[in-house]
């Protein structure tokens, strides 16, 4: 058993250190973020000209305009804190494996997931948080302000939207680690930790235009089996509150309480997959 560590302590270190990186090159900070919130604007343009074509995504699924765009604000907050505190840090655990910096980790008095999980903070991709941010008001104020069926924004929706975003980062966060991981039994190679970008992409539409002979199938797997498409749905329908044509709100609940669960699972299932992982690695100088 590692002795007892102030983890909040350390963590604001390892984003103070990575603060400190990044603004040495203050420049090269400033180029990443206008790339990334450009490559993010360039998305959005897509779907606005999409939407001069349709007024909704799916037929009578309820994700219009607004709609749509509150879900891909939440796609851009969830995906800027993976990012941001995660992806860094994952991307290098091969690198880690070759080099002999896991055997230095091991040696560490402070729990060696988290060690390796937090050290880096990519302050650059939290832009896209920012935008994100901003599209997300932008959206909400269009559709409290429309005169047929507006959306009643209430304070517990809020708490519940941060809430659920942050099982989402839980979620990405475990299937990432936890794909990372396989590096270790694989010998530093990544072929499956980067089948983590191909898994993600179905995280970022509405599960509802997942239907049909292929679709069905698809969302049942990417719901109850590798759980992405609730990373995003389970926020996004708790603040936009997508609704059907004859007016009745979808039912987003049993879906959020499945999403407790699906965290909880996530997390405990890429704990599992590291600690095993850890147990049958073998020293670089060995």
């Amino acid at each position: 058993m590692k002795p007892h560590a102030n983890y909040l302590r350390v963590f604001l270190t390892f984003a103070s250190n990575s603060l400190v990186r990044n603004m040495t090159f203050r420049t090269n900070f400033l180029i990443e973020c206008l790339s990334s919130v450009t490559w993010t604007m360039m998305n959005l343009g897509f779907y606005l000209l999409i939407f001069q074509h349709t007024t909704s995504i799916g037929a009578r699924t309820g994700w219009g305009q607004w709609e749509f765009f509150a879900f891909l604000a939440t796609t851009m907050l969830i995906n800027s804190l993976v990012q941001a505190f995660f992806m860094p840090n994952c991307e290098d655990i091969s690198e880690l494996i070759r080099t002999g910096g896991l055997d230095f980790a091991l040696l560490k008095p402070i729990d060696t997931q988290f060690l390796i999980s937090l050290e880096k903070v990519d302050w650059s991709s939290l832009a896209n948080f920012a935008a994100g941010l901003v599209l997300l008001l932008v959206s909400l104020a269009h559709m409290t302000a429309r005169p047929e069926h507006p959306l009643v924004l209430r304070p517990e929706m809020i708490v519940l939207y941060a809430f659920y975003v942050l099982c989402g980062v839980a979620i990405l966060y475990s299937l990432m680690i936890g794909l990372a991981s396989t590096s270790i039994w694989l010998g530093q190679n990544r072929s499956l930790y980067d089948f983590w970008f191909y898994i993600t992409n179905f995280s970022r539409y509405p599960m509802e235009i997942y239907e049909g002979t292929w679709g069905t199938p698809l969302r049942l797997a990417c719901t109850f089996v590798v759980p992405v498409l609730i990373v995003v749905n389970v926020p996004a329908r708790i603040i936009a509150r997508p609704l059907l044509p004859s007016g009745e709100s979808v039912d987003v609940w049993p879906l959020a309480l499945f999403a407790l669960v699906a965290t909880a699972g996530s997390l405990l299932a890429s704990r599992w997959v590291f600690v095993a992982a850890l147990r049958n690695y073998r020293s670089a100088s060995s």
